[in-house]
C-alpha cells in the first residue's frame, strides 16, 4: 500500500511524500518516501550499481530515520528469482546492495536507492491514519521508479476516487489563494 500525505500532516520530512509501506505488523511499520530525489548521485556512493540506477539516477531520502543506512528498489523481469533479490510488488522488490551486480545475475533492469526509512511504532501509523494525516491507497508497481518523482504526489492522488482526486490540486501554499 502507499501513504500519501494529506495537507494536515504537520511534519515537513512528510509534507507532500508518497510512501511505499514494505512492511506492517502489530509492532509498527516500515516504509520509503518515493519521492525526495536529491542532489547526490548513485554513481558517488555505489559506483558499480550506477548502471542499473533508475532516471532520475540519485540517492532519494527514504525518511528520516537512519539516513547512513541504504535500502535499495530494483525491478527486475518476469524470470528473476536469484538471491539477493525478494519480490514485494510485480516485479519489483528489495535489492541486497552488499551484493555486486555480476552475483545478482541476469534480469535486474533498474534500481532506486533510498538513504534512510519511514518508521512507525506499535499503533502510531493507526493514529495517524484516524487523525487524517494520511491517506491509504493501493500501489502500483510503476510508483516505485517513476521517471518524474516530484508529481507522484499529485499523480497518486488524481488517479483515486471521489473527493480525494481534488486534494492533487491543494495548492502547496493555500494562503497565497
Amino acid at each position: 500500500m502507499l501513504l500519501v500525505a494529506t495537507p494536515v500532516i504537520g511534519d515537513p520530512n512528510f509534507d507532500r511524500t508518497v510512501v511505499f509501506v514494505l512492511e506492517h505488523s502489530e509492532q509498527g511499520a516500515f516504509g520509503l518516501v518515493l519521492n525526495r530525489p536529491t542532489d547526490l548521485d548513485v554513481l558517488d556512493p555505489l559506483p558499480q550499481w550506477h548502471s542499473y540506477a533508475a532516471i532520475p539516477s540519485v540517492v532519494f531520502v527514504g525518511g528520516p530515520v537512519e539516513q547512513e543506512r541504504a535500502i535499495a528498489l530494483a525491478r527486475a523481469d518476469e524470470t528473476r528469482t536469484a538471491a539477493g533479490w525478494n519480490p514485494v510488488i510485480g516485479r519489483v522488490g528489495t535489492l541486497d546492495l552488499t551484493c555486486e551486480p555480476d552475483e545478482i545475475g541476469p534480469g535486474l533492469e533498474e534500481i532506486r536507492v533510498f538513504a534512510g526509512y519511514a518508521g512507525w511504532g506499535e499503533r502510531q501509523l493507526e493514529a495517524e491514519i484516524e487523525a487524517g494525516a494520511w491517506f491509504v491507497v493501493d500501489a502500483r508497481p510503476e510508483d516505485m521508479m517513476c521517471d518524474e518523482p516530484e508529481t507522484l504526489w499529485a499523480d497518486v492522488l488524481q488517479r483515486q476516487q471521489g473527493t480525494m482526486a481534488l486534494f492533487a490540486q491543494y495548492p502547496a501554499d493555500p494562503t497565497l489563494n
